[in-house]
């Protein structure tokens, strides 16, 4: 039996009047996608468990089979875990993003960019070794390069607990009180924040960029910090190996916790414009060998995030066209298979943010077939609700051994 999981990021949304009062996933041409739900099974997933933020690492958790609420520590340890850097036990691991805030004249402090103009991965190389030659790293804090605007910061010794915030989550909002929060165990990573502002503002990136009136990448902000997790195989659990392609480091850090292979893909941008058929061939490749793939797509979250509606109808247009069909049509030929397609969480282009609300998810084959589409509405119709996420697995596989 071949198992494919195919992860939409972010494709949730809610009713716009720029679609007439349809979602994107209803207004959307998903031939792929509408026909598994309509053929398979539908319905709703809560991936995000009460009190937990709405984050990819949470959810993409959950839909692996792994509790949240048992397993998660942090995004930065993932992300550490797919760059192959070990976190000693006196260490954390943070998300390290390059970010455009905007200073005002009265010194209040704007998050204006979560992705720093969505820098290529070479400038974010570039920046972060000059910022790793120059800040006051004076504790041990080492820096890692990562995928374009994504990076690590690990630091030794630091307290667990620190309120740090996702900047996307605050695209253009006020982030003064928080950058001025008075506790001394924070103050450390508030400082780093600032000590980066005059390094990053006179590299000549940044000066270029600024020139041509773009975003620069003219601050880090360190965020989502944790421990290394304690997860069993998918090999220990359901007897099962498998790969996870992903352009996002999260992605990559969670299988590898997970025992699944982390597979590179050459142009794998994690926007709308990456390299679907090179991802589709890097997963039909593991599962010659294989029992399990997930591929995720990043890009229609990365067009919530930026409020762009129509990056977002193309992303989940391209993801159904250049992902589901061509894996669909693959498997078919592969014997006995069980293929399911869902997003992770909501990010609606009216807040440019994560949502927790349950996702849909259509599972094919199934015996009894749900005669409807994929999209928010028809899912929440169809009846099948499971409010513990992570439990999606079982049903996508068998039970847990």
């Amino acid at each position: 039996m071949k198992y494919a999981i195919l992860i939409g990021d972010g494709m949730g949304d809610y009713p716009l009047d720029e679609l007439g009062g349809k979602t994107v996933l209803e207004a959307a041409n998903t031939p792929h996608m509408d026909r598994m739900a309509r053929e398979g099974l539908l319905g709703l997933a809560q991936t995000i468990p009460d009190g937990m933020e709405a984050g990819s690492d949470v959810a993409n958790m959950a839909i692996l089979g792994y509790d949240p609420t048992k397993y998660h520590t942090g995004r930065g340890p993932l992300e550490a875990a797919s760059m192959g850097v070990d976190l000693g036990p006196g260490e954390l691991g943070f998300r390290l993003n390059l970010v455009t805030v905007e200073v005002m004249d009265d010194g209040r402090v704007f998050m204006r960019d979560h992705a720093g103009g969505h820098i290529s991965t070479p400038d974010g190389h570039m920046l972060i070794k000059y910022l790793a030659e120059r800040l006051p790293l004076a504790n041990g804090q080492k820096l890692h390069p990562g995928v374009s605007y994504r990076h690590l910061l690990v630091w030794p010794g630091l307290a667990e607990g620190l309120p740090t915030i996702p900047p996307h989550d605050y695209r253009d909002q006020d982030v003064t009180d928080y950058l001025n929060n008075p506790d001394p165990a924070f103050k450390p990573v508030l400082d780093l924040i600032k000590a980066s502002w005059p390094i990053l503002k006179e590299h000549p990136y940044n000066k270029e960029k600024a020139k041509s009136g773009h975003y620069t990448a003219n601050s880090i902000w360190p965020w989502g910090q944790g421990r290394s997790p304690a997860m069993a195989t998918y090999q220990e659990r359901w007897g099962l190996t498998g790969a996870v392609v992903s352009a996002v480091d999260l992605i990559k850090g969670l299988g590898r916790y997970a025992g699944l292979t982390p597979l590179d893909v050459e142009g794998a941008t994690g926007l709308v414009n990456t390299n679907y058929e090179g991802k589709v061939a890097a997963a039909l490749d593991a599962l010659k060998d294989d029992d399990f793939v997930l591929i995720h797509v990043e890009g229609p979250d990365e067009a919530g995030h930026q409020g762009d509606l129509d990056d977002k109808v193309k992303g989940v247009e391209l993801f159904d066209q250049k992902v589901v069909g061509p894996m669909w049509d693959a498997l078919r030929g592969m014997g006995d298979y069980r293929l399911m397609v869902m997003c992770d969480h909501f990010t609606p282009i009216a807040v440019k943010t994560h949502t927790r609300e349950a996702v849909p998810f259509a599972m094919y084959p199934w015996s009894e077939p749900s005669g409807r589409a994929y999209n928010e509405k028809e899912a929440a119709q169809a009846g099948l609700y499971l409010p513990l996420g992570h439990t999606l697995m079982n049903l996508f596989v068998g039970e847990k051994r």
